[in-house]
């Protein structure tokens, strides 16, 4: 028996239910030496050329337990600061294999609990087997990190990041999850939170009945969102009429109070992350009952329990949330607040939105003494105690001055549409180009960048973000954030634009806010980019970003225009040393990504490419 194998982790560990036998015998030959069997008492002297002299501490006899204890403490201490149980390590492992393999001998055994309920059926159609091959091979690369990891990273494809964009292909063609996989899968979602949402998708029902028998999973349980079917709210389904006499006109009404009261049992009795769920499909079936059921426990849930509850009311929030969302206003946490005012200020006919416009355009008003028009700005004093009930922080995070840090948080939440009345009006373009006075003009076009993009309001995202081709504005806040706030395929001529004048130094975040694959003029503005950037004999890895998103998001179809910039090149004069090589090794890494989501693709669709094509595929 190896070392390995008699320190065997598992002593005194046994399935729920079972007992060990209170196993304390010493066997012992005729001559009182302790038998092989048991740990022994007997004090040895190690000798020899394994010994030291040093007398050694007696191996315990007493209870199982404890004698364990003392061996694992003389393990973790080390036989240096301490003389182990027997003499020596060798003693230390006899000692530590016998006492586990009689403990494992003796469990009782206890009766058997209840059968678990066989796992749900997933009735979605099974992977075509290349691309079953396909996931299994990426998910082996995602443990062993192939074509990733520090260093340099040749020329195989990154198979970790090409996961996603295989999840998601693989939903939209409406498979299931090998079962095989879905341990795997799961573990995979575990460590990567960005693969949660399309696994879970994948996997399906049976990887939450799975999830429940692992505690390492219970993150499933918390990141799905069933649909809690909720009967009579939008009329009967065939499941409640089933069986019921087609004369019992009272049966479905009967059949949607009994959902119901499942419904209230399950919101006063479920776990936190049931409750989530109900709350949830609630919204999406009937708002209101779904606004009835929170109101019904409001005051008695925990703050950090009241703000996901209140965070689920974005699902078709409507006026009719308003007094609520009012009454949230004055709740004693601080976030509950913060939520509740954000979640007004997308209702533009609240009251909390007038009560900001009055507010706003107080501070910030067209100068009547200006000859020609231009903003002129009043910060505010103070914040008094209506504004901050209204969800105005009054202590501003260090570095920024009070009248600022208020203003900005005035303006934000006002809807933009006030400021057309305000200016004489004037559209947001023309709103924007106005000059403004006394140096305000980069906070209020910050506030301005943030209300669009908490409005969604594509006209002020457009004028604010600029044309391309002039240099970033300081007070424009943040661009990727106000192009995801346009159509696609204009922010996708934006982005093209904005590389063509500015290179690729500041177009790693705006990049990532285009639709995928990315359209052909984007494509070729990247790829022209990075091929002016190796003839200027930079190193490539200055790109690797780009580089990276170029591999997930240029069409497949690329691959053919890119190869021949995968050859090495000749040194251009003062370049770097040795990066014509390494642009080289980058590009051949990029085609031969693109290759392989090419292939991805046609496995996909099953063999001879006959299976269902979904619109928009991203691979």
């Amino acid at each position: 028996m190896s070392t390995t194998e008699r320190a065997a982790p598992g002593h005194g560990v046994g399935p729920a239910g079972t007992d060990r036998t209170d196993d304390r015998r010493t066997d012992r030959d005729p001559n009182g030496e302790t038998g092989a069997g048991t740990p022994g008492e007997a004090t040895r002297e190690t000798t020899g050329e394994r010994g030291t002299g040093m007398t050694a501490t007696p191996l315990t006899t007493g209870d199982p337990d404890t004698a364990w204890g003392e061996l694992v403490t003389a393990a973790l201490l080390g036989s240096e600061r301490r003389t182990p149980p027997g003499g020596s390590p060798a003693a230390l492992l006899d000692a530590a294999a016998v006492a586990t393999v009689r403990h494992r001998a003796g469990l009782r055994p206890a009766p058997a609990g209840p059968r678990l309920e066989p796992a749900p059926r997933d009735p979605r159609p099974a992977l075509p087997a290349p691309a079953a091959a396909r996931l299994t091979t990426l998910l082996a690369g995602r443990t062993s990190g192939a074509g990733g990891g520090g260093g340099r990273r040749g020329t195989a494809p990154d198979l970790g990041e090409l996961l996603p964009q295989w999840l998601a292909a693989a939903n939209r063609y409406g498979y299931r999850a090998p079962d095989a996989q879905l341990p795997a899968l799961l573990d995979a979602a575990r460590a990567r939170t960005d693969l949660r949402s399309e696994t879970l998708t994948f996997a399906g029902p049976r990887a939450l009945w799975l999830a429940r028998l692992n505690p390492e999973w219970k993150f499933a349980l918390r990141n799905t969102v069933p649909q809690y079917a909720v009967p009579g709210l939008d009329g009967p389904t065939q499941g409640e009429t089933e069986g019921v006499a087609a004369t019992d006109e009272h049966a479905p009404a009967s059949a949607a109070a009994s959902a119901r009261d499942a419904a209230q049992q399950l919101w006063d009795e479920g776990l936190f992350a049931e409750r989530v769920a109900l709350l949830a499909s609630l919204r999406r079936q009937d708002p209101a009952a779904g606004l009835a059921l929170l109101e019904s426990t409001w005051t008695a849930e925990r703050a950090e329990d009241r703000l996901m509850f209140l965070d689920s009311l974005r699902e078709r929030l409507s006026p009719s949330d308003e007094d609520f969302l009012e009454r949230a206003l004055t709740d004693r946490s601080r976030t509950v607040r913060a939520t509740a005012a954000e979640l007004l200020s997308t209702l533009p006919g609240s009251a909390f939105a007038a009560r900001m416009t009055a507010r706003a355009r107080t501070y910030v008003t067209q100068d009547p003494l200006a000859t020609a028009p231009r903003i002129a700005v009043e910060a505010p004093h103070e914040c008094d105690a209506a504004m901050q009930r209204d969800g105005v922080v009054a202590k501003p995070p260090g570095g920024r001055g009070e009248r600022a840090w208020w203003l900005g948080q005035l303006v934000e939440v006002t809807p933009l549409s006030a400021w057309h009345g305000q200016f004489g009006g004037r559209r947001a373009q023309e709103i924007v180009m106005l000059p403004v006075t006394d140096g305000w003009r980069q906070d209020l076009h910050a506030a301005w960048c943030r209300a669009a993009v908490r409005q969604h309001d594509a006209e002020w995202a457009r004028a604010l973000i600029g044309p391309p081709t002039a240099p970033p504005d300081e007070g424009s806040g943040d661009a990727a954030k106000l192009l995801a706030v346009l159509p696609g395929a204009e922010a996708a001529v934006w982005t093209a634009a904005f590389i063509a004048a500015h290179g690729l130094s500041d177009a790693f975040r705006v990049l990532g806010v285009c639709t995928v694959p990315w359209p052909e003029p984007l494509g070729r503005a990247v790829v022209d980019a990075l091929e002016i950037a190796r003839d200027a004999g930079s190193y490539p890895w200055s790109f690797s970003g780009v580089l990276g998103l170029a591999e997930r998001c240029l069409p497949p179809t690329d691959a053919i225009r890119l190869e021949p910039l995968a050859a090495v090149p000749d040194e251009p004069e003062g370049g770097s040393p040795g990066a014509s090589a390494y642009w080289a090794e980058a590009f051949q890494r990029l085609v031969a990504t693109l290759r392989l989501r090419a292939t991805m693709h046609a496995e996909l669709r099953g063999e001879g490419g006959n299976g269902p094509e979904p619109e928009d595929l991203a691979l």
